[in-house]
């Protein structure tokens, strides 16, 4: 297929497009670059550098890469910016995403698949979470990507858009090429794992009296790759609606720093902080729905394996991406 990737320059967006290119699709990468690297987008790839606000340029850039489907990933995510200046989240994650929808109608394609987030229910009714389960998002971040799946299921109801939203747990890990550098890091592993680098002095548990085992957080983490995988039969034609992605089952804070002090022989110093406002204590995925209807299985579920391949890619790059 011929698949047109918003965001591939991303995170999550590189290793797709890396996996989307190793299963024999064409791609098309689109990225403004400030989230994302040049020298994270797969060689094999197109690339444009374009910001999705442009609406000409995505009206082009769509018509021209004539593709059979859409993965859109370009978006603001940290929960805490969103809560102080939530216009940025608004104008991008959804403004802009309806920029790319009406580009996608006027070239006729019949299909996208759209990152979104575990974020969008709150905190859970109940664990392991599913789908049905009511969506209360408690920030800007959450509400945005909320709002663009409501958005989608009215596209689908009046204009026949078939789609595909998945609701990412903690996606984690890497692959032999591409890994995880944020400009602004706020993901446990790589933070722990500077700590192993020598970067850091410390890594930060915020929270240790959560009704939990070992009173920290417990969360479910996806392998990248799975998480590309998940996105490859998306694509397919025939397969609609909101799933989630995740692994079934949780860490805690301190399992996944004692897995990182295992991975990488170094003992990791911790510094205790008090909670994070609206940090619930656990959020662990039931994926039985990715599972039944998309054939999708994690191939990397244990959190060993993830922090294994996140801990390769850091050793071997220590600053990250050069640009």
């Amino acid at each position: 297929m011929n698949v047109f990737v918003t965001g591939g320059a991303g995170y999550i967006g590189s290793v797709c497009v890396e996996e989307l290119l190793n299963a024999g699709h064409d791609v098309t990468v689109y990225d403004n670059l400030t989230e994302g690297h040049r020298s994270a987008v797969d060689t094999r790839a197109v690339f444009i550098h374009a910001r999705l606000g442009d609406k000409d340029n995505i009206n082009e850039a769509v018509r021209d890469a004539k593709p059979d489907a859409i993965i859109h990933f370009a978006a603001n995510a940290l929960v805490g910016e969103s809560m102080t200046d939530p216009a940025k989240y608004f104008r991008n994650n959804v403004c802009n995403g309806l920029k790319l929808l009406e580009a996608a109608r006027a070239a006729d394609v019949k299909k996208l698949v759209f990152s979104s987030t575990c974020a969008t229910y709150g905190p859970p009714d109940k664990i392991p979470m599913t789908e049905d389960l009511p969506q209360r998002p408690i920030n800007p971040y959450g509400e945005s990507k909320l709002m663009f799946e409501k958005i989608l299921n009215w596209y689908h109801q009046i204009f026949g858009l078939e789609f595909v939203a998945f609701r990412y747990f903690n996606a984690a890990g890497a692959s032999e090429q591409f890994g995880e550098h944020h400009r602004i890091e706020t993901h446990l592993i790589p933070n722990v794992l500077k700590v192993a680098l020598g970067q850091a002095t410390h890594c930060d548990i915020y929270g240790t009296d959560y009704p939990t085992p070992d009173g920290t957080c417990i969360r479910d983490y996806i392998h990248i790759i799975d998480l590309a995988q998940a996105h490859i039969a998306a694509i397919q034609p025939g397969k609609q609606g909101f799933y989630n992605l995740g692994n079934g089952d949780g860490y805690s804070v301190r399992q996944v720093i004692e897995t990182c002090e295992k991975v990488t022989g170094t003992k990791i110093k911790t510094v205790e902080k008090p909670r994070r406002p609206g940090d619930p204590p656990r959020l662990i995925a039931a994926a039985d729905k990715a599972n039944r209807e998309l054939g999708w299985k994690p191939q990397y579920p244990k959190l060993d394996q993830i922090v294994g391949t996140a801990w390769e890619w850091h050793r071997k790059h220590p600053t990250g991406y050069p640009d």
